[in-house]
């Protein structure tokens, strides 16, 4: 498994939650990191209107060179990002579970308030044991 970051967009395209978990992603500013969330977002949301079969869910996966990026789209609007290596497969079985420990920890924070950044260290740790260490 390789995965290198995820990025959790609230349905504004806001970045609500980003983490790397490799030295593979190149460095980037925390301004970087929102610019490049809002673009997928309306990328997400143009991709969405152009299916032939009329009902889409927009872009699953997005393939670059060297990286792939699954994306996840909750009912409420709120896409989970996993930016994996394009030899891995697991982001189709990452993905619900990433979404279960969001709900878990963060929703049912009465401290947390929806939309906004996610400060929550049960998450955090949550995302350890799924899908590694951080990088610093």
């Amino acid at each position: 498994m390789a995965v290198l970051g995820l990025w959790v967009i609230n349905k504004a395209g806001g970045l609500v939650y980003q983490r790397n978990f490799s030295d593979g992603l190149a460095p980037l500013t925390q301004n970087e990191f929102l610019v490049l969330a809002g673009t997928l977002h309306g990328i997400h949301a143009i991709t969405s209107r152009l299916s032939p079969a009329g009902n889409s869910s927009g872009a699953q996966v997005i393939e670059g060179e060297s990286f792939k990026m699954s994306i996840f789209l909750t009912a409420t609007g709120t896409k989970f990002v996993l930016l994996t290596t394009l030899a891995d497969n697991t982001a189709d079985l990452l993905l619900p579970k990433i979404y279960e420990a969001y709900a878990d920890t963060v929703m049912k924070n009465p401290f947390h308030t929806p939309e906004m950044p996610i400060r929550s260290e049960g998450f955090d740790t949550r995302m350890t044991a799924l899908l590694g260490p951080p990088t610093k």
